[in-house]
């Protein structure tokens, strides 16, 4: 995709703080970080996000997820994060290439993730399993 700012990184047309990479993936500081150490892990290859992403690349970007955080344990001594990923507008995925977040979490760092719960929905639980089987 020849405007997408991740490609532009991935290949090495745009510049990026990288905190790991190989063969398929990249891992770098996010230029908006919600913490320290806010880190993106991206494919190389451009997909959209997780509902076009084969599974094998899938589980690649996971895996360098993995390693990033076991390098923040070990060097930062981490053990408070969050691992994100948003698809599609409604879901409020602005890069539209897949990424995921690692965001190191502490005490008083001003986040905030809190979701509205519907415990009404669990009446829906049987109806809605229908719909999958």
């Amino acid at each position: 995709m020849e405007n997408c700012i991740f490609c532009k990184i991935a290949n090495g047309e745009a510049d990026a703080y990288k905190v790991y990479e190989d063969e398929h993936t990249l891992a770098f500081l996010d230029i908006f970080p919600a913490t320290e150490f806010h880190t993106l892990v991206i494919p190389k290859a451009h997909y959209v996000n997780i509902l076009d992403i084969p599974n094998e690349t899938f589980l690649q970007v996971m895996a360098t997820a993995k390693k990033v955080v076991d390098l923040y344990k070990v060097k930062l001594g981490l053990e408070n994060l969050q691992i994100l990923h948003s698809a599609g507008e409604e879901g409020q995925q602005v890069i539209v290439h897949l990424h995921v977040h690692i965001v190191p979490r502490s005490y008083g760092d001003g986040q905030n993730v809190n979701w509205k719960t519907c415990p009404e929905l669990r009446e829906k639980f049987d109806d809605m399993l229908k719909k999958l089987h």
